[in-house]
């Protein structure tokens, strides 16, 4: 059984940064494309960014590009999203996610199998 455990959301200003993580464990870590997903206020969930099996390939929403960069630490059995720059419209909940199957990474933009409960983000001005 695959489980996902957040850390490192909270409270920042406008402008700020944050990095969240996400442990993985039950299966090989280097099994699974990890990505980032969030829900904000009365909003439906938003693809944030995900990194492929190998971390050879990584994408992002539109309104993260240039700002949030996802990382994997195999070693660590761990996946990362620094959050710069922050916006009022960053606040969510950040959920991480895995997925066992390679696909185009546009494919993962829609979901992924498994998730995490998720660490809320507040940013405020």
């Amino acid at each position: 059984q695959v489980q996902l455990v957040e850390s490192g959301g909270g409270s920042v200003q406008a402008g700020g940064s944050l990095r969240l993580s996400c442990v993985l464990s039950g299966r090989p870590f280097r099994s699974y494309a990890l990505g980032w997903f969030r829900e904000g206020p009365g909003m439906g969930r938003e693809f944030v960014a995900a990194v492929s099996w190998n971390g050879g390939d990584t994408g992002y929403g539109d309104s993260v590009k240039g700002r949030f960069f996802i990382s994997r630490d195999d070693a660590k059995n761990t996946v990362y999203l620094e959050m710069n720059n922050l916006k009022l419209e960053d606040t969510a909940v950040y959920y991480c996610a895995a997925d066992p199957v390679v696909r185009a990474m546009s494919l993962y933009r829609h979901g992924m199998d498994f998730w995490g409960k998720g660490t809320p983000v507040t940013v405020s001005s």
